[in-house]
């Protein structure tokens, strides 16, 4: 499958829609597990037009109550040069309206024009979650209440809005770098079939400030891919031109994010197979006949490659010498067959397998120069056991780096871990440990994963949240954050977003066919607004008394204990927003 069938296949399969025709063919959204109440019934009846209104970009909306109407008539937005803006809007209708559409105008400021293509707008679908816990791993049913999301920015530019229900849509503007700095008026124009067109202004400040290309960002974005979930979702054969081609599609907007990192693995899932697709082998070992080891990395190199080739070339991470059940794969020369068996990290057994790998993986590592780019990781697994890989590397790859997300602050006992990444909830690095870090040129980020209840980026957690941690990573002083999994899909994640016991949405963060999501976009602002600090800090480091407000800001938020649920959290996050703003036009004057 070339790339014009892969688009052909994505416009058929998930956002087939006609062209002309009245009614527009996408998949059936699940109903809305909530009942609606009189109430709300009796308030559609009264829902007579087609109605549309400006509303937070922080919050979430219910696609079955009346929306409550705001007085805020215009969307007002602000950004740098080089960043992107987002705002939402939501319509609503007791009737129902086929083929509507949104349209937004060119920006227009005295002198100045910025053309309408800077702007997209994106329908946003629902799906199922639950309400989650402070307990990630519960079970299902009446533990955790079902209810419907809006979470995935869709691709159709044509929607049919049924009757008595609210569709959001997703306004993002990409602000040119060589735009001129000023206020900018613009509109969304809604049109539907037989309705009358709506209109909702929309006003843009340039500051003038500029954001670099995303390539130059610092912030150390660490998402884990998934490849073969790419394969299963898109139904193409693993590891065929078609697939790679499709990878290269999907990671794209994880490259623009600024993703640092590319995750690989060393032999066959080494998360113990805890997702919906397995994490199948990019290395192949074979133990042959003489009892020498031979090892095909073929499969890692293209996967190398492909993440290389759309701008990801910072580190690569390699898991695991310690998976999860410890169980290795490999081909056995002698019978004809594929073994696949726990090895103890401390057998014999496991030092000669994994020592004649590190010396082949050295020597080939070198070969395609990335030696020095590239680590042995580890995912939460005992100080002791890592004491184990750490001890390994050392005597047959001593030029390997190390890297560990890390819950049990191994770090304190593990010398020289090029990449720490510490459970956000568990453990804190003092500002002296993460300076002596720095000074050998090392990374340290934190993670949030299901332990996390808040704040974080599950599906139903409120979009605001995502943006949160990086303001989090600039006040506590570490240089990015990992989470798992960029696109660990379940069966279906734009219906269902609810895997296992995970919470809901936790195994990814944006959908097939390059589709992004609320939380994921904004996860990219919270990473803009730690770039646009740390360019303050440099940029106008004479002038410290203009931009203490701000740092005040951050030091009380560093104070502040982030998993406090009662502490206000968005409003602190507003109002320096708002600070970061107001400085950069201060400095910029």
């Amino acid at each position: 499958m070339n790339i014009q069938k892969f688009i052909a296949a994505l416009l058929v399969a998930c956002v087939a829609m006609p062209v002309v025709a009245q009614r527009v063919v996408t998949y059936q959204e699940a109903k809305d597990p909530v009942p609606m109440s009189q109430r709300s019934i009796e308030a559609w009846k009264q829902v007579r037009k087609l109605t549309a209104q400006w509303v937070s970009a922080d919050s979430l909306y219910s696609r079955s109550e009346v929306p409550v109407c705001s007085a805020k008539q215009v969307q007002t937005l602000a950004g740098w040069k080089g960043e992107r803006v987002a705002a939402q809007l939501l319509i609503w209708t007791g009737k129902g309206a086929n083929s509507v559409v949104c349209e937004v105008g060119d920006f227009v400021a005295p002198g100045a024009k910025l053309t309408a293509d800077i702007a997209t707008t994106h329908f946003v679908r629902y799906t199922l979650a639950d309400r989650g816990g402070f307990d990630c791993r519960c079970e299902r049913g009446p533990k955790h209440d079902v209810i419907l999301v809006p979470d995935m920015l869709d691709s159709l530019k044509v929607f049919d809005i049924a009757p008595s229900s609210v569709r959001p849509v997703w306004v993002s503007i990409q602000i040119p770098h060589d735009a001129q700095p000023g206020t900018y008026t613009s509109e969304v124009v809604i049109k539907a079939k037989g309705a009358r067109k709506l209109t909702l202004p929309l006003q843009l400040e340039v500051i003038d400030q500029t954001l670099p290309h995303f390539a130059e960002w610092i912030y150390h974005l660490d998402l884990w891919q998934h490849p073969a979930a790419v394969a299963r979702m898109l139904n193409l054969e693993l590891w065929s031109d078609e697939h790679f081609e499709a990878i290269k599609q999907q990671m794209l907007p994880l490259a623009r994010a600024g993703q640092k990192v590319i995750t690989t693995t060393l032999n066959r899932d080494p998360w113990g197979f805890q997702t919906f697709d397995d994490y199948e082998d990019m290395i192949i070992w074979t133990h042959k006949k003489d009892g020498s080891w031979a090892f095909d990395y073929t499969v890692f190199d293209r996967y190398v490659e492909t993440m290389m080739s759309i701008g990801v070339t910072k580190q690569i991470n390699c898991y695991s010498m310690l998976p999860w059940n410890n169980r290795l794969n490999w081909y056995e020369e002698k019978d004809n067959s594929f073994k696949n068996r726990s090895v103890n990290p401390t057998s014999k057994d496991y030092e000669d397998m994994w020592g004649a790998f590190l010396k082949d993986f050295m020597q080939h590592l070198k070969q395609r120069g990335w030696d020095k780019i590239t680590n042995i990781a580890t995912d939460e697994r005992s100080p002791k056991d890592m004491e184990v890989v750490v001890g390994l590397i050392n005597k047959y790859a001593p030029e390997l780096g190390f890297a560990m997300a890390d819950n049990h602050a191994s770090y304190r006992r593990i010398p020289n871990v090029r990449d720490c990444c510490v459970a956000q909830r568990q453990l804190h690095l003092t500002q002296e440990e993460i300076n002596e870090r720095r000074a050998k040129g090392y990374t340290t980020t934190f993670y949030v994963c299901c332990s996390t209840y808040f704040p974080n980026s599950f599906t139903y957690s409120q979009p605001w949240e995502s943006e949160l941690l990086s303001w989090h990573a600039i006040s506590k002083d570490y240089d990015g954050q990992l989470r798992w999994a960029y696109n660990s899909w379940p069966n279906r994640p734009e219906y269902d977003s609810r895997f296992r016991s995970f919470a809901s949405g936790d195994t990814y963060q944006v959908y097939s066919y390059g589709r992004s999501s609320m939380r994921f976009e904004r996860l990219v602002d919270g990473i803009e607004a730690f770039e646009k600090i740390k360019i303050l800090r440099k940029k106008y480091a004479h002038k410290p008394e203009v931009l203490q407000p701000l740092e005040a800001a951050l030091q009380e938020m560093a104070g502040l204990k982030l998993t406090d649920t009662t502490l206000p959290w968005h409003d602190m996050m507003r109002e320096a927003t708002e600070l970061l703003n107001t400085i950069s036009k201060q400095l910029a004057e």
